[in-house]
C-alpha cells in the first residue's frame, strides 16, 4: 500500500495562511467582543474591557433596547421592505444588463462606454438630491431604491460570467426553437446561479447598510430604516450623562455601551443568518465572473 505523500508548503503559503489567520482575527475578535459587551454589566465592563465571555452575565441591554418597541419593529420592517423591494429590481435589471451586454447588437460599445463612466465619474451629492426632489421622491422609500438599483461593477462582472458560456449553447436552443427570452431564462440563468446568489447576497447586504442617502431624503419617523434608528439610538445613549446614569435604577446592570453593542448584533443578525444559505455559491460565483475581463 502506497503512503500518501504530505504536500509541501512553501514560503507563500505559509506567509498566506498567517495573513489571512491576521486577518480573520482582525474581524471576528473585536465582532465577539461587541458581543459580550451587550450581554454583560457596566461593572463587569469597567473591571474588565475585553473579555471572551461576560463577566457578569445580564439582558438588561437588550431589554432596555426593546424598550423602543414600536420604532425598532417599524425599523426593520421599513428595511425588510426596501432590501427586498431594492434586491429583487436591482437584480433584475443588472442580470439583463449584464446579459445584454455579453451579446452582439449595434451600439454595444458606445453604450458600455457610457455605463463605464458612470462607473468613475458622479453627478455629484446636490445635483443627485435636486434630481431625487425634482422626481418627487424625498421622503419616501422609492427614492432610496432608486438611488440603489444599479452597479456598474456588478454589470461588468456578470458579463463576464455570460461570455464564459459556450455560444453553442445558445446556438443549439435557437435551432431547437427557442426564443430569446427562454434562451436567458432556461438556458442562462440556470448555468449562471452561484454568481446570481453571489450577486444577490452582495446587493442585499448593501441596501441592508444603506444610510447615507437614507439620512438626507428621508424625514417622517414613520418610514425611518434601521441603521438610521441605530444612529439615532447610539447618540441618544452617548448623550446620557454620568449622573442620569447614577439615577438610574438599571444603571447597573445596563449601560450606554451595552445597549449600542446590542443594537449592533440586532442589526448585524439577519445578514449572519442568511449567508450561510448562499456561502456554498460565493467562491464558484466570483470565480465564474472573474474568468474573463
Amino acid at each position: 500500500m502506497k503512503k500518501k505523500k504530505r504536500k509541501k508548503y512553501d514560503g507563500m503559503d505559509i506567509f498566506s495562511f498567517v495573513a489571512l489567520t491576521l486577518l480573520a482575527m482582525s474581524i471576528v475578535i473585536p465582532f465577539w467582543n461587541a458581543v459580550v459587551i451587550s450581554f454583560e454589566t457596566s461593572s463587569a465592563y469597567l473591571n474588565k474591557p475585553f473579555s471572551w465571555l461576560p463577566g457578569e452575565f445580564t439582558l438588561a441591554n437588550y431589554q432596555e433596547l426593546m424598550r423602543q418597541g414600536e420604532g425598532l419593529v417599524r425599523a426593520y420592517m421599513n428595511t425588510i421592505k426596501v432590501t427586498v423591494i431594492g434586491v429583487a429590481a436591482g437584480m433584475s435589471i443588472m442580470v439583463m444588463s449584464a446579459y445584454a451586454f455579453s451579446r452582439e447588437f449595434p451600439g454595444k460599445k458606445g453604450l458600455f462606454m457610457v455605463m463605464l463612466f458612470t462607473m468613475y465619474f458622479g453627478g455629484g451629492l446636490v445635483p443627485t438630491y435636486l434630481l431625487i426632489k425634482n422626481l418627487g421622491l424625498i421622503d419616501t422609500h422609492a427614492g432610496v431604491i432608486l438611488l440603489g438599483l444599479s452597479s456598474t461593477y456588478n454589470i461588468i462582472v456578470m458579463r463576464n460570467g455570460f461570455q464564459s458560456i459556450p455560444v453553442e449553447l445558445s446556438e443549439a436552443a435557437v435551432i431547437d426553437g427557442a426564443s430569446d427570452p427562454a434562451i436567458f431564462f432556461k438556458v442562462m440563468l440556470p448555468l449562471q446561479k452561484p454568481m446570481i446568489a453571489t450577486f444577490t447576497l452582495f446587493t442585499a447586504v448593501g441596501c441592508w447598510n444603506n444610510w447615507y442617502w437614507p439620512m438626507l431624503i428621508l424625514n417622517s419617523r414613520s418610514k425611518v430604516l434601521l441603521q438610521i434608528f441605530l444612529r439615532s439610538l447610539i447618540n441618544a445613549t452617548s448623550a446620557l450623562t454620568q449622573q442620569e446614569m447614577i439615577e438610574s435604577a438599571d444603571a447597573i446592570r445596563s449601560y450606554s455601551l451595552g445597549i449600542q453593542m446590542a443594537a449592533v448584533f440586532m442589526v448585524v443578525l439577519p445578514i449572519m443568518l442568511v449567508y450561510p444559505f448562499l456561502q456554498k455559491h460565493f467562491a464558484k460565483g466570483m470565480l465564474v465572473g472573474g474568468v474573463k475581463m
